[in-house]
């Protein structure tokens, strides 16, 4: 292993289900190392030669799928795309049961689906590493991504601060760990009723007592953005949400990412968004597609911290 990584030699062969499971040197590591790959992927090309990973996705997906395609492809391993039709899991196949037979077949899966419960399932009946590609409760790899954007545009993570404005879903989950183990502060802005999960916002401030980070959840979205370097937000209403659309629009009116709202923070603040996005609600296209935006910076960065990971968790550096 480089000398360099030498701190993310204990994730070998571990599986990645929520950020809370690594250290702030680790997550500093796998930062450095995806801007490593990105810049200079050819030293990579045959990292994960002769290893297959299975990509198991229960929802549909864009960038995450073609990001971890083309991730274990230019790693020169082999993707196997399955869709829960596709595959017994679609006919009741315990997702233990699928766990233990992939283990036989691949080196590594890749996992997204519902209830963090049936990613820990998978992970525990696996003999190999898995690594959650979204579940309802958490999103890492989105937020290593979103990270690694932040500090190529704005440098050092530590100090900084980064707002949530929207539902306490598994982005603003992930991104209040993202932010606790890198030292940015954190801020998040929900209507009643939609706030992040306490057991969460507990392991984060745990976290953060370690490296100086600051957790403040509240209801009010102005106030949550003044001043900060760098703006999160996400759609309304997420995947299996559907039928709850017209009661959430009604519940985040006030809580859309505009201009008004972009000229409080910093003036060199920075808007992310995981996509899709619904412009006109969630966000105006004036910010989306304005000077603030790193989007289409932070959707490539998939590729690139996805990379990073899954070379810590094969041992391939």
């Amino acid at each position: 292993m480089n000398p360099q990584y030498e701190t993310l030699r204990p994730l070998k062969g571990a599986s990645l289900g929520t950020l809370s499971t690594i250290t702030p040197d680790q997550l500093d590591a796998l930062l450095t190392l995806a801007s490593e790959v990105k810049a200079n992927p050819d030293p990579y090309r045959q990292c994960l030669k002769d290893k297959s990973f299975a990509l198991v996705f229960e929802k549909h997906s864009t960038r995450t799928r073609v990001s971890f395609e083309v991730g274990v492809h230019e790693l020169g391993g082999n993707p196997i795309f399955l869709s829960r039709n596709e595959i017994q899991l679609g006919r009741g196949e315990p997702i233990e049961d699928t766990a233990m037979v992939l283990s036989r077949y691949v080196q590594g899966i890749v996992l997204r689906t519902y209830g963090q419960e049936r990613f820990d399932a998978m992970a525990g009946a696996s003999t190999i590493p898995v690594i959650n590609a979204l579940t309802d409760q958490f999103h890492p790899c989105q937020v290593l991504a979103d990270l690694q954007t932040i500090r190529e545009h704005r440098g050092a993570l530590a100090g900084k601060t980064l707002t949530w404005i929207g539902d306490g879903n598994n982005m603003a989950h992930s991104l209040m760990l993202g932010c606790a183990l890198s030292g940015m502060h954190f801020r998040a802005a929900s209507p009643d009723g939609y706030l992040c999960n306490p057991d969460v916002v507990q392991t984060a401030e745990t976290i953060a007592a370690n490296t100086g980070a600051t957790l403040r959840l509240m209801t009010d979205p102005q106030g949550a953005v003044d001043g900060c370097d760098v703006v999160v937000t996400d759609v309304f209403t997420s995947m299996g949400q559907e039928d709850e659309q017209a009661k959430r629009l009604q519940a985040f009116e006030g809580y859309q990412v505009n201009e008004a709202l972009m000229n409080r923070a910093q003036s060199d603040a920075l808007f992310l968004h995981c996509l899709p996005a619904h412009r006109g609600e969630e966000v105006t296209a004036e910010v989306i597609d304005g000077r603030w935006s790193v989007v289409w910076d932070e959707a490539e960065n998939r590729l690139h911290a996805q990379k990073a990971l899954m070379l810590a968790l094969m041992g391939a550096l």
